[in-house]
């Protein structure tokens, strides 16, 4: 029984160190934020939605990527595209204020952290 406890205690502790971290970095998250969660590539860049759809337009553009999809409204938009892999890139923009746009990247059902990173780049690029 005392070692039953012993386990259950350690692993509450561990799971607050975990949830911790993430509480952390989600608190701390703000213009310049890049983070790689889960297959998506997630970042905030100061700047407007029509700054950040124009540079994304251009980089996938300058990225010889084959666009599927392009759709665009005051709040959001989404680019879905294809690369030389026949992987589908999805690149997701949402106004989080009037001058702060949050970017989602995702390549591949399971995500793929260096294209993403390439793409970002690209689009900071041409920001």
């Amino acid at each position: 029984m005392q070692k039953r406890e012993t386990i259950l205690t350690v692993l509450c502790l561990m799971m607050t160190v975990v949830l911790q971290g993430c509480l952390v970095a989600a608190v701390g998250a703000g213009a310049g934020t890049v983070a790689y969660l889960r297959g998506d590539l997630e970042a905030v860049e100061a700047k407007d939605i029509d700054a950040v759809y124009a540079a994304t337009k251009k980089a996938v553009e300058q990225l010889e990527l084959d666009v599927s999809s392009d759709t665009k409204d005051a709040l959001s938009a989404e680019i879905v595209a294809r690369d030389a892999q026949n992987k589908k890139i999805v690149i997701k923009l949402k106004s989080a204020t009037e001058n702060t746009t949050q970017i989602s990247i995702r390549v591949g059902t399971f995500g793929s952290e260096t294209k993403s990173r390439l793409i970002h780049d690209q689009i900071k690029k041409n920001l």
